[in-house]
């Protein structure tokens, strides 16, 4: 087999730079070697691709070549052996047929009142003159989102419970430290409540008695009514007239809770950022933001540059900085490789998106890039590609555009701290630091919302 230069044997030191400093690892990686580099160790190789054309070929290959579900291990103890994003073939082509329609269409513009009603009851926290932690406030409307939109969950005990333990599990694998966990899994032993993976076991033992909890009182008052996405899925039935079981729906929760979640949080707090970083960005996007219609909370989706600012947000630090991991199953040639079984291929998010020859001055926010031309989906791809591209996408746009939206309207923000702010490791994903804070300036208070029971 012949491989792409590269690390070969990386020692403990590489995997720990990885785990701390990813963005910084890859770029080192890159500058080093070039395009394509291999990372190959004793057993297997994994080989990170950033041309177009490469990424292209690899995506538009037959998916029955690869073990995709192999490649995503790391998430396992996280979203369980059912979850979409751990299956494969016909398995996986069945999840994703069920788990689909809640995320698009007019079913989407339906939670649009719920995510403006969400953000502005968490604003109302904020007061005129004091700070606050942006990637904490961020990952308050997200989940709250969620739960309302998944479970139909707006109070009460179990989403208390539920909002309360989704923080701290995922807290607790939050630091570059503490995702080490994931990435080792002789770190992973149960050593009593005080460790870090007994601590772990327990907060998902107990979240999985509330979900197991909420799916069986759903199943047994089902609502065939119901405009919440679990309600969606327990009447959902795939081509053989069966439902998904418990377990499956556990897991496909899980998954939803947490790729919908965080990610979302940080793409929040990173656009926030640079939108209050820059205020030539700032002052066109309110100039466009005037032109909203109060009587339509979903009209901010269709204003242009909130979404070249949206895009522009998810290319220079994308949330995924890869997509998923290609484990090959059968001899593959690409680029004048010719790659065996067992070997991973992968997609770098990052590194393509700071193609210089893609995206001119790369390290520049600059959303205009994204009203001059329009890119293929291999040359873009912060939501990942082909069969395995996120289903959430749709939704995570469009409630990240409405959160934006009815954020900047009412608020007026500035940095606390102006110096530059660089991603940190966030579980397996980059994200702002938490230590963020913005100032509020001035607040413009907000017409009474009909449904803000809702979320009280």
């Amino acid at each position: 087999m012949s491989l792409p230069n590269g690390p070969r044997n990386p020692n403990f030191v590489l995997t720990l730079q990885w785990i701390a400093k990813p963005l910084e690892v890859l770029e080192e990686l890159d500058q080093k070697y070039g395009d394509p580099f291999a990372i190959a160790g004793s057993n297997f190789a994994t080989v990170f691709f950033s041309n177009p054309q490469a990424i292209q070929e690899l995506l538009t290959a037959n998916p029955d070549l690869f073990d995709c579900g192999l490649g995503n291990k790391t998430l396992q103890p996280i979203l369980g052996d059912h979850s979409l994003i751990l299956l494969d073939n016909e398995r996986h082509q069945r999840q994703r047929r069920l788990l689909t329609p809640p995320f698009h269409g007019e079913r989407l513009r339906t939670y649009g009142k719920t995510i403006c009603d969400i953000t502005e009851h968490v604003m109302s926290q904020w007061t005129v003159g004091e700070s606050f932690f942006v990637r904490s406030y961020m990952q308050e409307i997200s989940l709250r989102v969620i739960l309302h939109t998944v479970f139909g969950l707006h109070e009460g005990q179990r989403f208390e419970q539920l909002r309360h333990l989704l923080s701290s599990l995922l807290d607790s694998i939050g630091s570059p430290l503490s995702s080490s966990l994931l990435y080792f899994q002789k770190l992973q032993r149960d050593l009593g409540p005080w460790s870090p993976w007994g601590r772990f076991l327990r907060l998902r033992q107990q979240i999985d008695q509330l979900l197991y909890a909420e799916i069986q009182q759903r199943r047994e008052q089902f609502n065939s009514s119901g405009t919440d996405i679990l309600s969606l899925l327990l009447a959902a039935r795939d081509e053989l007239g069966q439902p998904m079981t418990d377990v499956e729906l556990r897991d496909e929760l899980m998954t939803m809770l947490f790729a919908g979640h965080e990610t979302t949080a940080s793409a929040l707090a990173w656009a926030l950022y640079w939108i209050e970083q820059l205020p030539e960005v700032r002052d066109k996007l309110l100039k466009e933001l005037k032109s909203l219609d109060d009587s339509d909370p979903s009209a901010a989706a269709k204003l242009p540059y909130l979404a070249a600012v949206c895009s522009e947000t998810l290319r220079i630090y994308p949330i995924a900085i890869t997509a998923f991991a290609r484990v090959l199953k059968s001899p593959f040639q690409l680029m004048g490789y010719q790659f065996e079984p067992g070997t991973q291929l992968v997609p770098c998010i990052y590194l393509l998106h700071q193609r210089p020859d893609l995206f001119p001055e790369p390290k520049r926010f600059k959303p205009e890039r994204f009203l001059e031309r329009q890119f293929s989906p291999y040359e873009y791809l912060p939501f990942g590609g082909s069969n395995r591209r996120c289903i959430g996408m749709a939704f995570a746009l469009f409630e990240m555009k409405l959160v934006l939206a009815t954020i900047l309207r009412r608020n007026q923000l500035a940095l606390t701290n102006r110096r530059q702010i660089k991603p940190v490791r966030r579980g397996v994903t980059a994200a702002p630091p938490s230590w963020m804070q913005m100032t509020v300036v001035s607040q413009q208070k907000s017409a009474p919302t009909s449904s803000a029971a809702l979320i009280r």
